[in-house]
């Protein structure tokens, strides 16, 4: 099997070519010296730290997975070694806050790197991944003290951190949770309670992990309202600030996953243990989705890394391996990537692949105007645009990215379905993310039913006026043959979202998961629109990775992007059709 090789070509494409990252950088404070060339030379170091220390550990740690000895995890053999490599060598403080000792690179470059090491090994990402979702809550809403003991080690990767949500009877409907907080009396609380899927919530890496747990205070009101947010670490700190007693926590077993074996998700047991209270009491959920809402992103890129690497090694296979003759004529054997339907899986992957990196970039690039833009008014509008896309990129993108690894395993035929060949773990891993950190069915109705209505309506329509007119503006350069079926896309996302606004909820839930992929298939129209444009405009000095845009473009805007004419067909159907017929399920 071919080795994993980091889209490099196609990141400095986007850079330099469709973003004007340079220009974006200039206008933000603090980042006057970073470059499109500083970050692809970043990003070739993470390429090459992916390839040579976590992929060759991907199938071998899945294989033997996660152990639980004597009350401790045991992670697969190397997982240690290659985490405390990668911390010592930067990449966890990446885009750190430089107070915390972190180099506070921008955020297009973490989620570019998130995208390397899912790649490659989407059972280690989660550990980075975590921390810094973690990092980023207690950033946000922790009291000076807590950020000054934990954010230093968190930050540098000594310390990890984890997220300790759910339970068994409280999933999605956080407001039934039962872990109790109860005061200490010296402002730190008693947590108790048991928390299940918690993902990074022990290992043998050393150091301390911080779990950040939801619990009611014993005065605490019944539902959301109720809930408050604990900073809950595996070893209380000492008079130094290093590794004091164990905190009363203890795994109480590990989850049998269908995937990521090799990445420890915990069952938890809190028995009275310290913890600190983040944000306000009865405004845990507000502090917690800070850190839900960078998972959500992250998660998103894990589809998206997990498809890359799944097309990659789908695309070498079809190259080499040879059967039957040419759809042309040609006398076989002829390799398999000639066969038009083969072709049709993996164009199918690449068009989704390019199109979310793209549009992960923007939204990151985003991300950076609202942290640092002078202008107030310019860090809103950004921060509303991240608001807007965050449950499109997770729903979509993982959506997308299981049905890219499943269809690169059928490249595979049966070959696919043997563990030998690495396929079958790709779909296995791509699987949870379509259900972890809120699940596309929640996404899609978090779309619906909060999202389309911020700023009365407006943000949305700002939104679509936006991707109009940089279609428009892209047409003399893309041309018209792929700018007019986006616009025509766009048309029908717009009447969806008409329709959908006196919906009741009901209505709106029959309509979410439709409208949600509707809403992305445009996104990405949009930025193959942009792609090739930018294709375009490089005219004879396009690298390979360049010329081969308007082609990949046309097929998307040909064979995949017609999905929104169907989807908007159902979208106009009666929501009956979904609420009604309760005698199916007799």
């Amino acid at each position: 099997m071919s080795a994993y090789t980091a889209p490099i070509d196609d990141v400095a494409f986007l850079l330099t070519r469709v973003f004007d990252f340079d220009q974006i950088m200039a206008e933000l404070p603090g980042y006057d010296e970073v470059n499109a060339e500083l970050a692809v030379t970043v990003l070739e170091e993470a390429g090459k730290f992916a390839s040579d220390v976590l992929e060759p550990l991907n199938r071998p740690a899945d294989e033997e997975g996660c152990r639980l000895v004597d009350g401790d995890v045991v992670t697969a053999k190397g997982m240690a070694d290659a985490y405390r490599a990668f911390a010592e060598a930067g990449w966890c403080s990446l885009s750190g806050d430089p107070e915390y000792g972190g180099q506070g690179l921008p955020r297009v470059l973490q989620i570019l790197l998130d995208e390397i090491l899912c790649s490659a090994n989407l059972s280690f990402s989660l550990f980075p991944g975590l921390s810094r979702g973690a990092v980023e809550a207690i950033e946000r809403h922790a009291s000076p003290e807590l950020k000054a003991a934990y954010l230093p080690k968190m930050v540098s990767g000594e310390w990890t951190g984890a997220m300790a949500l759910t339970e068994a009877s409280a999933g999605t409907d956080l407001g039934l949770l039962s872990t109790r907080a109860v005061p200490n009396g010296d402002g730190s609380f008693a947590i108790t309670g048991t928390k299940i899927f918690i993902s990074s919530g022990d290992h043998d890496f050393g150091g301390n992990v911080i779990h950040l747990v939801l619990a009611r205070l014993p005065d605490a009101p019944k539902g959301v309202k109720g809930i408050s947010l604990f900073l809950c670490p595996k070893f209380l700190p000492d008079a130094d600030g290093g590794l004091g007693a164990r905190n009363p926590m203890s795994v109480g077993a590990l989850e049998h996953k269908m995937g990521i074996h090799a990445q420890p998700t915990c069952v938890m047991n809190y028995d009275g243990a310290t913890g600190w209270l983040v944000g306000e009491p009865g405004r845990g959920l507000n502090a917690m989705f800070t850190m839900m809402n960078a998972e959500r992103l992250m998660v998103g890129v894990q589809g998206l890394g997990v498809a890359e690497i799944a097309s990659q090694k789908a695309v070498a296979y079809a190259q080499d391996r040879l059967q039957g003759a040419g759809a042309d004529g040609t006398p076989g054997p002829v390799p398999i990537i000639a066969h038009p339907d083969v072709r049709r899986m993996l164009l199918s992957g690449r068009a989704y692949i390019e199109a979310a990196r793209a549009l992960a970039v923007w939204t990151a690039l985003r991300m950076d105007v609202a942290a640092r833009h002078p202008n107030p008014e310019i860090h809103r509008e950004a921060d509303a645009m991240v608001a807007l896309l965050t449950p499109v990129i997770k729903a979509a993108f993982t959506d997308f990215g299981f049905e890219t690894a499943v269809a690169s395993q059928q490249v595979f035929g049966g070959h696919g379905y043997i563990r030998e060949w690495g396929m079958e773990q790709y779909v296995r891993d791509a699987r949870i993310a379509q259900i972890y950190e809120g699940t596309n069915g929640v996404q899609a109705m978090d779309l619906v039913t909060r999202k389309l209505g911020l700023d009365g309506g407006a943000l949305v329509r700002r939104f679509f006026t936006l991707v109009r007119t940089e279609v428009d503006a892209a047409a003399p350069a893309a041309g018209a043959a792929l700018a007019a079926p986006v616009i025509e896309a766009l048309d029908l996302l717009e009447a969806a979202t008409d329709r959908l606004a006196g919906a009741t909820p009901a209505e709106a839930g029959a309509a979410a998961t439709d409208y949600l992929r509707l809403f992305a298939l445009v996104a990405f129209g949009w930025m193959w629109v942009r792609m090739a444009a930018a294709s375009a405009a490089s005219g004879d000095a396009a690298t390979r990775a360049e010329a081969g845009k308007p082609a990949l473009a046309r097929f998307y805007v040909d064979r995949l992007l017609p999905q929104t004419r169907a989807l908007a067909e159902a979208l106009r159907s009666d929501p009956s059709t979904v609420l009604a017929p309760d005698f199916a399920f007799a």
